[in-house]
């Protein structure tokens, strides 16, 4: 199957959701960035959520974090929405959740959930990197993996503001980046992580993700896919044998990962402190609940070594930058319920 590059980018933020379709679904646009040289952080998610054969209970969700490194408390919010108070567009980039707004420029909307409240009213730009596709393209036609994500602005510039229970703070020049993933039920459990700028190499991006799939009482071994862009180049390990082929290791709340291919050898780190992280629960749409332990405040090192003739080794590193996810169904990871 031949897939169209310009196409596939064109469209790569309009929803795959189809109304009242039966399989369970769900679809995030999320936007996250960081203060230039603060340990501060926003993401705030854009979802629709439609349980199995249930289509009928489908909803608009609006989630937000404020990641406050340097007071050591965060705030967490999510409010729903009926389907009837929101749109989805399948032909263009537009979202609407409520009175919350999400498109090509920017970002506005309101969330409140146990007494705290988040607002945003935000534009972003783009230095004009085409969107990052985490998964070879012919994968997104594909009914595995269930789960797909992309990238749909890897170096997005964010100004505006955010209020945070009433504290107005101004946002400028964060970077971050503006995501994409849907899917008919969530990985059964992984760990992600995506730096958009390293401390000294700012054009510089990576997502990185290690997962494994249950099918049935059979779990798949580690699967280990990343892409990295340097120097100008994109480096992409992220077919099926490349993730059997590679390594990653992950506990509460250290990941290492390494991966090579013909032209590179990519190894790193990414952890981050307990405290940096909020815990949050993701309705699964065949069913059950699981907890996504989110920071937006981790430190990454990388390694990248060049195989060619000549190759050498460069090492990039950022102290608080660095997305980690973990999605998992335990429930002995001690972070407490953020919203």
């Amino acid at each position: 199957m031949t897939i169209d590059l310009d196409r596939a980018r064109h469209e790569a933020n309009w929803a795959r959701h189809r109304p009242g379709q039966r399989e369970g679904h769900y679809e995030s646009w999320f936007q996250r960035a960081n203060h230039p040289t603060r340990p501060l952080a926003f993401w705030i998610r854009y979802t629709i959520f439609s349980p199995a054969h249930r289509p009928e209970e489908a909803l608009g969700e609006l989630w937000a974090i404020f990641f406050d490194g340097e007071g050591g408390h965060h705030v967490a919010v999510k409010e729903d929405f009926s389907l009837q108070r929101c749109a989805f567009a399948r032909d263009r980039f537009e979202v609407l959740i409520g009175d919350a707004r999400l498109d090509s420029q920017g970002l506005r909307g309101t969330a409140t959930s146990r007494e705290r409240r988040i607002s945003w009213e935000l534009g972003y730009s783009s230095a004009g990197a085409p969107p990052l596709f985490f998964l070879p393209l012919a994968y997104y036609e594909r009914s595995l993996p269930r789960a797909k994500l992309l990238v749909g602005v890897p170096d997005a510039l964010y100004r505006g503001f955010i209020e945070i229970d009433g504290r107005r703070l101004e946002i400028d020049g964060w970077r971050g980046t503006q995501n994409h993933n849907w899917g008919e039920r969530h990985t059964d459990l992984y760990a992600w992580g995506q730096v958009a700028g390293f401390d000294g190499a700012p054009e510089s991006f990576l997502e990185v993700a290690t997962a494994r799939l249950k099918f049935g009482p059979l779990w798949t071994p580690r699967l280990t896919s990343l892409v990295l862009r340097h120097r100008g180049e994109e480096f992409a390990l992220n077919t099926a044998y490349q993730a059997l082929r590679a390594e990653g290791e992950f506990r509460y709340f250290d990941w290492h990962f390494r991966s090579e291919s013909d032209a590179v050898r990519v190894e790193g780190r990414i952890h981050a402190p307990a405290s940096a992280f909020v815990a949050l629960p993701y309705a699964n749409p065949p069913g059950g609940t699981k907890h996504c332990l989110n920071s937006k405040l981790a430190a990454c090192e990388l390694s990248v070594t060049g195989l060619g003739a000549g190759g050498r080794t460069e090492r990039l590193t950022t102290t608080h930058r660095a997305a980690l996810e973990i999605l998992t169904d335990d429930r002995g990871h001690g972070i407490q319920l953020g919203a």
